[in-house]
């Protein structure tokens, strides 16, 4: 059995590289209007229009357009007047503001700051991700751990979660006599609604994908046969039932090469970062502000890009024996 061959990048990463991320995938999303795109790079100094004088140039629109056919609204004339028609009116009021000096009062010289930080910050992690080299003993070792986390054997399972152990033991004592009464006793007494209702089944799945207790439990069990001991888990007690197993396929290097070659980018992004924090001599004067008080924007989500009106109105239950 092949397993999907992607990887799956990890969730610890900091706010950087998950705001890397979005701009890659903001790109991708982009391909929708790849001619234009494609055109604004020979057309970089092209003028879009202008505002007394001041010029919005061609590439600027190209930008924002690209970011709107993200979310779906459609690269068409209309919408790109729509944009330049914002874009205008954006930098007339601009114009009034430093008229009126407005950029030196302190909130709007903070937000300015925060703004120029975070730009500069996304602008750095994209650099890396984008010319960051990764070496082959790097990669080798990325998908040698890639193949521990996802080979060995795969398992196709039921079970019955119940909350006391003495329910536990009743349902082994009752599967002894008759396996068969499984199904229905899944489906009267399981406290899992996602297996329940087809009689615990659980589907195939790696082991590593479930809390520790019933990972083990299954890995142990033959096929056929079931726990005759209550499975602790946080949940609950478990009554497991193995029906197959298979070996899992790991797909060659060459197949998940892009990704684990992302994966091992971000994570040297990772350590890069955290090396460059305990390297820098943070000082908290303030201790963190009270849960009830509202939370403050973190600088790193600012976007100091126009979004058009019209964007506004363009646009399970886990298993119990999972994590």
């Amino acid at each position: 059995m092949s397993i999907k061959s992607r990887v799956v990048l990890g969730s610890a990463l900091a706010l950087l590289v998950l705001s890397a991320c979005n701009d890659k995938n903001a790109d991708k999303a982009a391909s929708a209007s790849a001619s234009a795109s494609a055109s604004a790079s020979a057309s970089s100094n092209e003028v879009a229009a202008t505002v007394d004088g001041t010029a919005i140039s061609k590439k600027q629109l190209d930008q924002i357009m690209q970011q709107q056919a993200g979310q779906g609204m459609p690269d068409t004339p209309e919408t790109r007047k729509m944009i330049i028609d914002n874009l205008a009116m954006q930098l007339l009021v601009a114009k009034e503001a430093v008229k009126k000096g407005l950029e030196k009062t302190p909130d709007v010289a903070d937000q300015l700051e925060m703004t120029r930080q975070s730009i500069l910050a996304n602008a750095f992690v994209k650099d890396y991700i984008k010319t960051a080299a990764v070496t082959d003993e790097g990669l080798k070792a990325e998908y040698e751990d890639f193949k521990t986390k996802n080979g060995g054997n795969e398992f196709k399972a039921r079970h019955i979660l119940v909350k006391t152990e003495d329910e536990a033991k009743d349902i082994i004592v009752k599967i002894k006599k008759d396996i068969k009464a499984f199904e229905g006793l899944a489906k009267s007494k399981s406290l899992d609604p996602g297996s329940k209702v087809s009689g615990g089944d659980l589907g195939w799945f790696n082991p590593r994908g479930m809390v520790p207790e019933f990972g083990a439990a299954v890995a142990k069990l033959e096929k056929g046969k079931f726990t005759e001991e209550p499975v602790k888990s946080q949940y609950g007690y478990h009554v497991i039932v193995l029906d197959d197993s298979r070996p899992v396929a790991v797909p060659p290097l060459e197949e998940v090469k892009a990704g684990l070659t992302q994966q091992l980018q971000q994570k040297n992004l990772k350590k890069m970062l955290d090396d460059m924090k305990a390297k820098a001599k943070i000082e908290i004067k303030e201790a963190p502000a009270a849960a009830s008080a509202p939370a403050a924007t973190a600088p790193l989500t600012v976007t100091p890009t126009v979004v058009p009106a019209a964007s506004a109105s363009a646009s399970a239950s886990a298993d119990a024996a999972k994590k």
